[in-house]
């Protein structure tokens, strides 16, 4: 009998989970849970022990989450430890149905296949749901080992009680869709609080040309950009980085590259109606080169070179016209030299931001290209919050954990 047709919670839809699957009689019916969450936008990898695939083959979840299913400590093409990257790539991780066996592997921290080894190496929630007889499920050395596992903050669904395939009836049948998902769904809220939203930063200084090889730029390194895209995805939201910097790779962000202002607008303005928050945290270019030569210009052409600038457009201003634009909470920031607060709350009202981060571009120990950052956040609403010098990854998180409140209402 398949699970009971429920709707895929929000917060379980665009993320990655593992499903770990245990030789119990119950492993049909993570088909149809594979099935749902694959089919809601969910990115489903699928683990089994041997005792699992007795009972589904792993050609059955394959062929509905489209993705390869892991047997064995070692992948298909001989590369060690699929286990670790399964651990490190699931934003949360279910193991149904727990059998009394794997729940004792998984309890004692051992990590002999690769079900109880993804589990030891999963980083993000994990949610365990027991299915057994109902005689094993009531013996003690069952409900101590489950106790070792709340103990180390994993959540256990416990199993229902009705007719079990032993032919007694008891508690020991695996919990339906709705107590999974919903368990599922807590997990993820209490540990990745933007799941569900998309996110989109710029990051970087813009780069204007004055011919093919030269180009009018600013010193931004793009660093704390990328921390809030990677803060944003790791907290579960969908994030899309534009940038003109490199930045190392991070999962869970899609990187789109770009030089010029000009093209920062057009890359903005594909995602703007479907994103919940924009971050223009780049270092945008007021100026540029009103006719950039097409050739190199050579040193013997001429004894005084004189450029002629254009003003760019204000892209936060564009984009606020944009169709879309007004369910999207904007956060600007300003680098300035004196008058933070005042400045950024004059530049924050200018480009109609919803709030504004402002630091101090005097300092060589924080901003442009420092590890650090330090300054004030202000709201249209007229809070504001000091941040006192951190890191920029911990500046990032703390910017969030603001702006986080403000998406609710």
């Amino acid at each position: 009998m398949p699970l009971d047709p429920t709707p895929v919670p929000d917060e379980l839809k665009g993320l990655r989970i593992a499903l770990l699957v245990a030789g119990g009689i119950a492993a049909y019916k993570i088909v149809d849970l594979a099935s749902a969450l694959t089919q809601a936008g969910a990115e489903v990898r699928v683990a089994m022990t041997g005792s699992a695939t007795r009972f589904v083959g792993p050609p059955t979840f394959q062929g509905v989450t489209g993705n390869p299913v892991l047997t064995g400590l070692w992948a298909a093409d001989g590369a060690p430890e699929p286990h670790v990257y399964l651990g490190d790539w699931a934003q949360v991780t279910l193991l149904a149905p727990a059998t009394a066996n794997v729940i004792s592997s998984v309890a004692k921290g051992q990590a002999d296949d690769i079900v109880t080894a993804t589990l030891l190496a999963a980083r993000g929630p994990v949610v365990v749901a027991p299915a057994m007889n109902d005689a094993m499920w009531s013996k003690p050395a069952v409900q101590e080992n489950l106790g070792a596992l709340r103990s180390r903050g994993i959540v256990v669904v416990e199993p229902e009680s009705g007719h079990l395939a032993s032919g007694h009836v008891g508690t020991g049948r695996l919990a339906g869709a709705a107590a999974l998902m919903k368990a599922m769904a807590d997990a993820v809220r209490s540990r990745y609080d933007l799941a569900g939203r998309r996110v989109v930063v710029t990051a970087g200084g813009t780069r204007e040309p004055i011919d093919p090889v030269r180009f009018i730029g600013n010193y931004s390194s793009g660093k704390m950009g990328f921390a809030i895209a990677a803060a944003a995805a790791d907290r579960g939201a969908r994030v899309t980085l534009v940038s003109t910097a490199s930045h190392p790779n991070h999962r869970g962000i899609e990187v789109r590259r770009v030089e010029t202002a000009e093209e920062m607008l057009r890359e903005l303005r594909r995602d703007l109606a479907g994103t919940d928050v924009l971050v223009m945290a780049a270092a945008v270019a007021d100026f540029r080169p009103a006719r950039p030569a097409d050739h190199k210009i050579r040193r013997e052409e001429t004894q005084h070179l004189t450029l002629e600038l254009e003003q760019i457009q204000d892209l936060v201003a564009s984009l606020g016209k944009e169709t879309g634009a007004d369910r999207v909470f904007r956060v600007g920031f300003a680098a300035e030299g004196s008058d933070l607060a005042a400045k950024a709350a004059e530049k924050m009202k200018r480009k109609g931001l919803h709030a504004i981060v402002a630091n101090d571009i005097s300092r060589k120990d924080i901003a442009f290209g420092s590890e650090y950052n330090e300054g004030v956040m202000l709201f249209a609403d007229g809070t504001r919050e000091e941040l006192p010098r951190m890191t920029k990854r911990e500046m990032a998180d703390r910017i969030l954990d603001l702006v986080r409140p403000h998406l609710e209402s």
